[in-house]
């Protein structure tokens, strides 16, 4: 355990940015949860109940293998339904924790109904029609989910980033950036989670070692391809790496910000990080850089490199919060920064993103 949990957590409980129940809708909704046994699905409901969301009736779908198995809602429990025809009927508000083609089909079934869909999955992100938001950065562009009834939410690696880059970008202008990311085995999902663990105990006793859901082994190692399967683009990026590009770009309304991403999958099993270089076209100094993420909404900065201070996965892992430091100038550049951040990815990189967006839908736009 981290020696320095308590001084990382006070901090986390003393910043403004952990916003718990200051957005509150004038009347309930009716919310449905697609995907709600998967690892996303599940954190979309507990949220949803940590955060007191105003829900008249809630429903959980999920697929046909795992109907019936049943979710922790407040004080009481929830039994995923397979989805039918009529399974949006009388549904305000649908958070889709799918795959892109389950997307797809469901977002089109309940967006014909009048149901504002919430979409996790990379499906709608490219289509300039439909807002892709993050709320400490764009919640303006929320406002365009009339369009077609659905709002998408970023990558979980592209939501921390532009939290740190959007109060950044706001006193000097970024040129550039440079990101590395180092991201846990729960962003390929409960099987991921389940081989790093199942690998971790073969390899311990001698046994014989599977990738199922990796292309290579996992345990004890890092692995520079994200998705698994290997390269899908011409330029040798990966579907990842494009993702985060695009959507940092669109996100902060800059379509020639120059960026380069590398993708690694580590063998951590919650809360992905990232080391970003950021070139701006003006001076902004590491002591102004550390003040103003102090100050932005979803960002706790944690820094203080001599008494061992600074983000891990581990201290991001089940907090509302991206955590950022080792902030340092980069002497190979006229005027670059350098950061760390960590942040939960199935929380702050999924769920809360979703349940964010509909906060403010709510209590903004539904009243």
């Amino acid at each position: 355990m981290n020696p320095n949990k308590e001084k990382i957590s006070i901090e986390i409980d003393n910043s403004k940015a952990k916003s718990k129940n200051k957005i509150v809708a004038s009347r309930n909704f009716n919310v449905a949860v697609v995907g709600a046994t998967g690892l996303v699905g599940k954190e979309v409901i507990a949220l949803l109940s940590e955060r007191r969301f105003k829900i008249g009736t809630l429903k959980a779908f999920s697929s046909e293998r795992t109907a019936g198995e049943t979710i922790d809602y407040r004080d009481t429990e929830v039994s995923a339904e397979e989805i039918k025809e009529n399974s949006f009927d009388d549904v305000d508000i649908a958070f889709f924790a799918v795959d892109n083609e389950l997307a797809k089909k469901y977002c089109a079934m309940a967006s014909a109904k009048g149901v504002i869909c919430i979409d996790k999955s990379s499906a709608f992100r490219e289509d300039l029609a439909i807002p892709l938001v993050v709320p400490e950065v764009n919640p303006e562009d929320i406002a365009n989910y009339k369009n077609k009834n659905i709002i998408s939410s970023p990558n979980c690696a592209t939501i921390p980033l532009v939290q740190v880059l959007a109060p950044l970008n706001q006193k000097a202008k970024i040129k550039r950036v440079v990101v590395s990311t180092y991201q846990a085995v729960s962003g390929a999902g409960k099987n991921g989670i389940a081989e790093l663990d199942k690998q971790t105990r073969d390899l311990f006793n001698m046994r014989d070692i599977e990738s199922t859901v990796f292309a290579n082994r996992i345990a004890f190692n890092v692995l520079p391809c994200i998705p698994a399967t290997g390269n899908s683009r011409q330029d040798q990026s990966t579907d990842e790496e494009h993702k985060i590009i695009i959507e940092s770009q669109r996100i902060l309304n800059n379509p020639k910000l120059g960026v380069a991403v590398t993708c690694v999958r580590v063998p951590v099993f919650n809360g992905h990080s990232a080391s970003v270089n950021i070139e701006f076209n003006e001076s902004i100094s590491p002591e102004e850089a550390r003040s103003l993420l102090a100050a932005a909404s979803g960002v706790v900065v944690i820094d203080d490199l001599p008494a061992n201070l600074y983000p891990t996965p581990a201290d991001a892992s089940g907090e509302d919060v991206t955590l950022v430091g080792r902030i340092r100038k980069d002497e190979s550049l006229p005027h670059g920064l350098s950061l760390w951040f960590s942040s939960d990815n199935l929380r702050t990189g999924a769920a809360l993103n979703a349940v964010r967006i509909a906060e403010i839908l709510c209590s903004e736009y539904l009243k």
